[in-house]
């Protein structure tokens, strides 16, 4: 398996738990970088790259990756596969329900990367989401205030999913 970085903010723990279990469930070598200390040389080294981002408040990025995503920009995508991760919460914020991976991703979308993992919308009750493009979100969905009771089977599907798709391969 290929060198994979998992690059994710954390606010309250639940993206780090989420982040841990999906390193665990790809089995190799994956690399954990907490945002609030990576940098763009960090990210360049990786040909598989998951982006990890909770949504906070109406619509905003995670602290620490409001402080990053700029730095995504001075990453060369070329020849790179990228997933998604993405936390929020349905019932409290359901106009913007994990819309941090849809901002992050308007900023590479034409980076020239591959992106991978996309997620069916079923099962979630949300009203709008910057992450859902063509009808699926563009990557993994946990919603851990609502659904805590599916995360771990959602996270062995989508790992599952990114392996078929010949992520890490």
């Amino acid at each position: 398996m290929s060198k994979i970085g998992i690059f994710y903010g954390s606010t309250e723990g639940n993206t780090e738990r989420v982040v841990k279990q999906i390193q665990k469930a790809l089995g190799g070598d994956v690399t954990l970088h907490n945002v609030n200390s990576a940098t763009a040389e960090d990210m360049q080294e990786y040909p598989y790259l998951i982006l990890a981002c909770p949504t906070w408040d109406i619509g905003v990025l995670q602290e620490d990756w409001d402080s990053f995503v700029d730095e995504i920009e001075d990453v060369d995508y070329e020849g790179k596969t990228v997933a998604y991760l993405g936390l929020g919460d349905a019932d409290g914020y359901p106009d913007t329900f994990v819309d941090a991976p849809g901002m992050i991703h308007e900023r590479i979308a034409d980076s020239g990367a591959k992106f991978v993992g996309t997620w069916p919308t079923d099962g979630y009750d949300f009203e709008e989401s910057k992450s859902v493009v063509d009808g699926k979100f563009l990557g993994l969905i946990i919603d851990e205030d609502n659904q805590a009771d599916l995360t771990d089977e959602r996270v062995e599907k989508w790992v599952a999913q990114l392996k078929e798709e010949g992520f890490g391969a």
